[in-house]
């Protein structure tokens, strides 16, 4: 049964015991998590935690080992379908149409949705001018930088206008101009009540934007919850509230990073 959230809907993102394995190798081991609608909800861990295995399972691109998850209030195992007319997906890898122009990597994606020719054409418009893609209409796809992709892929996540983002490293690779778009164009959009589901190993972006957040280490979920309380909750010296962590100490704090590569690392370099 699905919990009811305080505005008496259904949480955006609901997890209970979800697994993954792939073998005898268990990439997600029994994750239970909730996001909340219209939160901008960090998800974070090391390299090979499980981050994008977890979303590639909640989007619908890997089917769970074990466990159940529902998002938007919808079981994305029995229906996946309505699950995927609701979100917007950023991969990791983009997965865009290269040998098409920006407007026509537009046109497809709005058609899939089913968007009708002149709603396709206006949202396509302002897509393009609002992520500075318009200048050359004619270039096509395989010609745009690294920046330019990762904008056009988050527009044809917007196109179909969906409840929902989910964004596997969207800022990796993207300059310091693209990436002030990005993030002011996501900032606008969870004002406007859009829920955003985000990985990043950008820890000033994260901090920055999101509200809440999740930490996954080895498959596991080791920490979750709004991002002042957990910094908060473990800065805390004898019996007395000390100033918060930054989002980076506590990350580290939580997953085990204390390896020292101070003096002595690497003497022979001298």
């Amino acid at each position: 049964m699905v919990e009811e959230s305080k505005g008496g809907t259904a949480a955006a993102v609901e997890t209970a015991g979800l697994v993954r394995r792939f073998g005898d190798f268990t990439a997600v081991g029994g994750i239970d998590l909730r996001v909340e609608r219209g939160s901008f909800f960090g998800f974070l861990g090391p390299n090979g935690a499980g981050k994008s295995t977890t979303i590639k399972m909640l989007t619908g691109l890997l089917a769970p080992s074990a466990g159940r998850a529902l998002v938007l209030g919808h079981d994305i195992a029995q229906e996946p379908l309505e699950v995927k007319r609701r979100i917007g997906v950023v991969p990791e890898d983009l997965n865009l149409f290269e040998r098409l122009t920006g407007a026509e990597m537009l046109a497809f994606t709005g058609r899939m949705y089913g968007l009708g020719r002149a709603e396709i054409a206006a949202r396509s418009r302002e897509l393009l001018e609002l992520m500075e893609l318009d200048a050359e209409p004619r270039r096509l796809v395989v010609e745009f930088s690294h920046g330019m992709k990762k904008k056009l892929a988050l527009a044809c996540a917007l196109i179909h206008r969906p409840e929902m983002l989910f964004l596997d490293e969207p800022f990796e690779g993207v300059d310091a101009v693209a990436s002030r778009t990005l993030k002011d164009l996501l900032s606008r959009l969870t004002a406007r009540g859009l829920t955003v589901f985000l990985t990043s190993h950008v820890l000033e972006i994260v901090e920055r934007l999101c509200t809440d957040i999740a930490i996954i280490s080895d498959g596991r979920l080791v920490a979750a919850g709004p991002l002042e309380e957990l910094r908060r909750g473990i800065s805390v010296e004898g019996g007395q509230e000390s100033e918060a962590l930054s989002l980076e100490d506590y990350f580290i704090s939580v997953v085990g990073g204390t390896r020292d590569a101070g003096a002595g690392a690497l003497g022979w370099l001298g």
